[in-house]
């Protein structure tokens, strides 16, 4: 288990190295307004969970077990933010930032049964849709 912060750094991490941009503890700090020192502490504890490879300058990479938990916090975050936006009409900006506070507290089994909710809910709103436009 890693604290919010790290998850939030891990998710950045990922993200950028996905689209094939490198990443510096300089672009994380800057990301998070927070000194580069603060930001060095914490690549190296995930780097002490096998999560990154920190090189200092060099920049850093993400290892297989990173990846794994990067795309687990995104999903959350995914499946959060449909929910408040689409299913609950959140606009999307106010569902996304709040789907990136949740993300890191929220249980893996209750975010299970979000999403199934959410695809309930996606696949009758949608026949519903159908019968009504089909019943005039």
């Amino acid at each position: 288990m890693i604290t919010s912060g790290l998850e939030d750094y891990i998710e950045l991490i990922y993200n950028n190295i996905s689209k094939g941009k490198d990443i510096k503890a300089i672009d994380i700090a800057n990301k998070f307004n927070i000194s580069r020192a603060s930001v060095s502490e914490a690549l190296i504890r995930l780097a002490d969970k096998n999560l990154i490879i920190y090189e200092g300058r060099k920049g850093i990479k993400i290892t297989d077990e990173g990846i794994v938990e990067a795309k687990k916090i995104i999903k959350k975050h995914n499946i959060l933010t449909v929910f408040f936006n689409e299913i609950l009409g959140a606009n999307f900006d106010f569902a996304n930032k709040n789907a990136c506070k949740i993300e890191h507290v929220i249980d893996s089994e209750l975010i299970d049964k979000i999403n199934e909710f959410t695809v309930f809910c996606k696949e009758n709103l949608i026949d519903k849709k159908f019968l009504k436009d089909n019943d005039d």
